[in-house]
């Protein structure tokens, strides 16, 4: 590369010497051909072949590897390849710090099984545009991918409307959730449910310390889970993602509060493609006791990760499908690894996949999906429950995970691809790294 530099210099001092022999614009367009044009001088490190070994329904996949097996580089003098018909496009990726370093990238699939994708990681410098932030603002954190909204986390405590009891205030939830399109699939303080909250996921019915604390109901004054800080922001030409800490607060019969049990919950959404209508939505809420109290999650037929969606949707104009073939009528209470809710909206369509990860409580997971009648017009509301069949005990000193994947879109999604995107959170495809020697 040193060598590529001096020739570098020298031409440039050969067209500041020679200014007759070519014209100043001229100068221009080779100086930037060489400093946007990544292939003049790059060395490839290795080859990745990705294997698709099921069909991927044409959704695009999050693909990763340990970047710190491969090279040892520094993440501004990489560029990354797909190989195709004989062509080299620049991907765009993205390095988490850390040790390992991982780097994460989209892989374009089609629809067969079987495919192979060739990628080549070279050294060289590859412009990396921040297509997808998060900024903050009047205290909330909103995602974005260019100028369109997808995501909106309130770290902020928000409260309810004038004249409701402010009991049913709270922080550290999602709402607005748009869809590709720009509709708003969430809803917050219903006047049925003034403690729903777009998506947030607290506990109802938990033992802690000789008493039983909901979390859940937030005029039952006995707790409530409140935004504590953030841990790390993090933006970039594939995904931006938060972690914040949240912490579940009882409250004392004497007034006073006590943290019973941390969350720190991380949020990661992938930048959706100019031409596609559905990005991804990671959840990974790592829980722990605050103290040297054990927190009980006592079985309750609603807890954990909820969603109540947006009004415009009712039993007339929306649908649920789960991974076993429940609809509305039945769904609630079934175990499923997926279960889509999408409906018509604002002369369009649009839903969410919500996806469970084999290793969660209680996989796979109880659903809890309103009635058809509810509100007497069939309002939604939708949740993986993993405590609706049974306890499940947090004892001090360890940490538990739950992961889920939301899968956002516009459109009707049908139960195959809705399966091959489980799939695919699952098991990542298959990287096979080939080094240059």
């Amino acid at each position: 590369m040193m060598i590529i530099i001096k020739s570098f210099v020298r031409l440039f001092t050969h067209l500041i010497m020679n200014k007759n022999q070519l014209s100043i614009k001229g100068s221009v367009v080779i100086i930037l051909f060489f400093l946007i044009n990544p292939a003049i001088y790059s060395q490839k490190i290795a080859t990745l072949e990705v294997m698709l070994d099921k069909p991927a329904s044409g959704l695009n996949i999050p693909v990763s590897i340990n970047l710190d097996e491969v090279t040892w580089l520094s993440d501004t003098l990489l560029v990354l390849y797909e190989v195709r018909d004989g062509k080299q496009n620049i991907v765009p990726y993205q390095i988490e710090p850390g040790v390992p370093r991982k780097l994460t990238w989209m892989v374009a699939a089609g629809t067969t099984a079987g495919e192979k994708h060739k990628f080549e990681l070279a050294r060289g410098m590859a412009m990396q545009p921040e297509t997808i932030a998060a900024t903050s603002k009047d205290g909330a954190l909103v995602i974005h991918s260019g100028a369109k909204n997808l995501l909106q986390y309130w770290f902020k405590t928000v409260y309810p409307p004038k004249g409701i009891d402010t009991s049913y205030k709270r922080s550290a939830f999602i709402h607005p959730l748009w869809s590709p399109h720009g509709q708003v699939l969430t809803r917050i303080q219903p006047p049925d449910h003034y403690h729903h909250y777009g998506i947030w996921n607290p506990w109802t019915h938990v033992e802690y310390e000789g008493d039983t604390v909901d979390f859940w109901n937030l005029n039952a004054r006995q707790g409530t889970v409140r935004f504590a800080k953030f841990i790390s922001i993090e933006n970039g030409p594939v995904f931006s993602e938060f972690a914040a800490l949240h912490e579940h607060i009882v409250f004392r019969k004497t007034g006073s509060e006590k943290v019973a049990m941390n969350e720190l919950q991380k949020v990661r959404v992938y930048a959706p493609g100019a031409d596609q209508d559905y990005f991804f939505v990671d959840f990974n809420i790592l829980m722990d006791c605050a103290g040297d109290s054990p927190f009980k999650i006592l079985e309750y037929r609603y807890a954990g990760l909820g969603w109540r969606t947006t009004e415009k949707w009712d039993n007339k104009n929306s649908m649920v499908l789960t991974s076993e073939g429940k609809t509305r009528k039945d769904a609630d209470g079934s175990k499923a690894r997926w279960c889509i809710v999408q409906g018509e909206i604002d002369s369009d369509y649009a839903g969410v996949v919500m996806m469970s990860f084999p290793t969660n409580y209680n996989f796979p997971e109880p659903l809890r999906i309103w009635p058809e009648n509810s509100n007497g017009r069939g309002d939604m509301f939708a949740n993986f429950c993993p405590t609706k069949d049974m306890d499940w005990l947090l004892n001090p000193g360890k940490n538990y995970v739950l992961k889920y994947r939301f899968l956002v879109f516009n459109g009707h999604f049908t139960a195959e691809k809705a399966e091959s995107a489980w799939h695919y959170f699952v098991y990542p495809p298959k990287v096979i790294i080939y080094p240059v020697k």
